[in-house]
């Protein structure tokens, strides 16, 4: 399961945590899950394997709390070390 990164000083608002998956050296994907408060939204970033450098942005999605938006994280994370990629926390 996913671990946060830090404490937010907030009292929880704020980044819960990011990971950001590589192959071959490469940046594949970033998700970053953000506390809002109200809801937790897990926002992702996927670049293009050729041409432009630029990410899509698949998302953002939203959850209504971050055990919700971990097992989503968690899941993609799954998905992208089965895909060959280096997942790490950023």
């Amino acid at each position: 399961m996913l671990r946060p990164t830090s404490a937010h000083p907030s009292g929880g608002l704020g980044e819960l945590f990011v990971r950001h998956a590589r192959k071959d050296g490469r940046s594949i994907a970033v998700l970053r899950a953000v506390d809002h408060g109200d809801a937790v939204t897990v926002e992702v970033e996927v670049f293009a394997t050729e041409g432009t450098e630029q990410p899509v942005p698949p998302g953002p999605f939203r959850f209504s709390d971050a055990r919700e938006a971990t097992i989503f994280a968690t899941e993609a994370v799954e998905a992208l070390r089965f895909l060959g990629c280096d997942v790490q926390a950023a």
